[in-house]
């Protein structure tokens, strides 16, 4: 039913000393009537996210719908680049973003204001199917009203987990980093796995890592490879830069 192609890696990481680096995971979703993206990230990945939709042969008047998981921005702002889609939220999540005061948290407030106004936004509950092939699932935890998605309508199923499940490490040890209520967590990791066991062959894209599949003695392995650097000028000319690579073997 659809091709699917990770436009965005996720990092499963953050800055020690600025904060998270909201480098969150980009998929596209095309069929022969729909164009969608899942989740579309923040400020700093628009550019590579041009790069890579141009790969692809798709402008961003093509995408037909922006699947939100969540409404933390840097899954979220990006929907403004795409003027003919239909957003896609749950109304959970909306309302209790809409309610919740400015903060130092990683809302983004006015993007929020007009997800709450815009005519193109559709809200989604528990169990809706509100595209083909789609089933959207509460998963509470990281925020009140996130939601997974299970692509069921392809041969090979995809479970689309946001930051219910960011990384590799929160799925095998169950336990959760950054969450609003850690037990409610705990409980949508358990809805994951059993989402992700019920057919062999799923594959998981997680909301910070490499898209995995289970193995034959059922555990996580990661599919492609991971990519991430960082380019510093701590000398005296630009043509002097120092490269990081945050994918280094440990």
């Amino acid at each position: 039913m659809y091709q699917v192609d990770v436009l965005i890696q996720g990092f499963p990481g953050r800055a020690v000393c600025h904060g998270g680096l909201g480098w969150s995971t980009i998929t596209l979703m095309r069929s022969k009537d729909r164009v969608i993206l899942l989740d579309v990230g923040a400020f700093g990945v628009r550019k590579p996210l041009a790069k890579q939709l141009k790969i692809h042969g798709v402008d961003p008047s093509d995408v037909t719908d922006v699947i939100l998981t969540h409404a933390h921005y840097d899954h979220s702002i990006n929907f403004t680049l795409f003027p003919s889609a239909t957003i896609w939220i749950g109304d959970v999540e909306l309302n209790w973003a809409a309610n919740e005061p400015p903060g130092f948290n990683p809302l983004p407030e006015l993007y929020v204001r007009e997800l709450v106004q815009s005519s193109r936004v559709k809200r989604i509950r528990d169990g809706d199917r509100f595209l083909p092939g789609f089933v959207a699932l509460a998963s509470p935890g990281h925020t009140p009203g996130h939601l997974i998605f299970v692509m069921d309508g392809n041969e090979v199923p995809v479970v689309f987990t946001g930051d219910a499940a960011k990384n590799r490490a929160e799925l095998l040890s169950l336990d959760v980093g950054d969450t609003e209520d850690h037990e409610e967590s705990i409980e949508t990791l358990k809805l994951i796995w059993k989402c992700w066991r019920a057919k062999p062959g799923t594959l998981l894209i997680p909301g910070h890592d490499l898209t995995m599949v289970l193995d034959a003695q059922g555990q996580p392995q990661y599919i492609g490879k991971r990519e991430a650097s960082i380019v510093a000028w701590f000398s005296e000319t630009l043509t002097e830069a120092t490269t990081f690579d945050l994918c280094a073997k440990h």
